[in-house]
């Protein structure tokens, strides 16, 4: 009988948190323990090494602007691990802050240029004061579902080539308030601005992400109709 392990890294856990992100992973292991697959986590923060190898996930969190700026340092010494990661097909959810930070830049609330680690190409601009809030609805064609989560964020960001956005905007803001994208699909990396967190009201996208690990690892497609 095959065992079957799903070892997560939590990126900087400890200092990105905001709004309850952490709850995506307990949602996670929730539905993989029904599945009895067993789930691990690990904490890779600051000044610490990271081999994106040994995970089947790297999830990273949002943060206020100060554990950003921290994060946005550190990360640079993450940047080469998690660069080949993405490229080679590893599973990743990024929320927020974490989402921006893949990219090649944002700016900070104080207008401060602050550099991501240019592993995707999208770029996030700051509002003049302004924060786009509220519920959200998109809609992902291509896996016909429907995702409800809420935003609350500042920035504003820009979807670059090869890129495409988690869902089209039925509802509430998005990325940018304009092109009417929310969130980001590259490869097997899923990044989005939606709290709340993200998965507690989005059991088909939690259990895509699942699916998605299991594939590349074992070559397995759980059955997930009869999941609570």
């Amino acid at each position: 009988m095959t065992t079957y392990n799903l070892k997560v890294c939590h990126l900087y856990g400890n200092l990105l948190n905001t709004y309850g992100d952490n709850g995506n992973l307990l949602i996670l292991e929730y539905y993989a323990k029904q599945l009895g697959i067993n789930f691990i986590t690990e904490i890779v923060s600051i000044h610490e090494e990271l081999e994106a190898d040994n995970y089947d996930l790297i999830f990273i969190g949002g943060g206020q602007d100060y554990e950003q700026v921290i994060v946005s340092k550190d990360i640079q010494t993450k940047k080469q691990q998690l660069t080949d990661y993405i490229e080679s097909d590893g599973v990743m959810l990024a929320i927020c802050g974490g989402f921006q930070l893949l990219g090649e830049y944002y700016i900070g609330a104080n207008g401060e240029k602050i550099q991501g680690i240019h592993a995707l190409p999208h770029y996030t601009l700051s509002q003049d004061n302004n924060r786009f809030i509220g519920d959200v609805e998109i809609v992902n064609e291509e896996f016909g579902e429907t995702y409800y989560g809420f935003e609350n964020h500042n920035g504003i960001t820009f979807l670059g080539e090869n890129e495409k956005p988690l869902g089209i905007v039925k509802n509430g803001f998005g990325n940018n308030g304009k092109d009417k994208g929310e969130g980001v699909l590259y490869k097997n990396v899923i990044g989005s601005y939606f709290h709340g967190p993200l998965l507690s009201k989005n059991k088909n996208l939690a259990l895509r992400i699942i699916n998605m690990i299991t594939e590349k690892k074992y070559n397995k497609q759980f059955d997930l109709s009869d999941l609570n």
